[in-house]
């Protein structure tokens, strides 16, 4: 059973390197092997899209894992939800790659320049078909190249897209997971909501705590759904 863990940071997956007594100097790739039959690799991209595609696929090509999760801290837009909660995301876009028309925004699939159930895509979305018994709540989300802390462009992204959460990657890893045939899932902890930006009203550090306990959680749920 071979696991991947991929994360934008290293800081974001700090908490279970260390609990796994992973030493290893380079912060792009560490492992841990419990036993011969199972192993975590954890891939550290750099933070955005661009960044995860070239480096997830790079992975990918020189080696194949059963199961890989994104992992990270992520913003809400939603009160529903509670800075430090941790979320499965079950449906990501991404929501700025398109066009601007005066006032107006639209995707490229409102456009029509990629059909909206076009593979991997479901009706302009990317979608997490993956099922474990993981006592998360279910989130759909948005991924975008700047993070939102202006009024205007947060009312307009809210609007349109109806998402709970914001992140920079997780659109990006969903397509490269689906395309590539893999079992996956993004969960990600929230630190902040999206709103103009004030740092003093973020905890990062219960984001990543929260994260990684429940990160160790899951690693065991998958050794024994798996049957390792």
């Amino acid at each position: 059973m071979k696991i991947l863990i991929v994360s934008a940071t290293e800081k974001e997956i700090l908490p279970l390197k260390n609990r796994l007594k992973i030493k290893t100097s380079t912060a792009c790739v560490m492992k841990y092997s419990g036993n011969k039959n199972f192993s975590v690799d954890f891939l550290v991209t750099g933070i955005g899209s661009t960044l995860t595609t070239y480096a997830l696929t790079k992975k990918l090509s020189i080696k194949k894992y059963d199961f890989i999760i994104n992992v990270g801290i992520a913003g809400s837009f939603t009160p529903d939800l509670n800075i430090g909660d941790v979320v499965n995301v079950k449906s990501d876009e991404l929501a700025d790659l398109g066009i601007e028309d005066k006032n107006e925004f639209f995707t490229l699939f409102e456009k029509g320049f990629i059909e909206k159930d076009q593979i991997p895509f479901t009706d302009s979305k990317l979608l997490n078909p993956t099922k474990l018994n993981l006592k998360l709540k279910n989130v759909s989300g948005i991924t975008v190249n700047t993070t939102h802390g202006n009024k205007s462009s947060i009312e307009l992204f809210k609007s349109k897209f109806k998402a709970d959460i914001e992140t920079m990657e997780g659109a990006a890893f969903f397509y490269v997971c689906l395309n590539e045939g893999v079992k996956f899932m993004q969960i990600r902890s929230i630190s902040n909501y999206v709103e103009e930006r004030n740092n003093a009203n973020w905890d990062i550090p219960l984001a990543i705590s929260n994260l990684n306990e429940k990160l160790f959680e899951i690693i065991d749920v998958i050794k024994k759904n798996e049957g390792t």
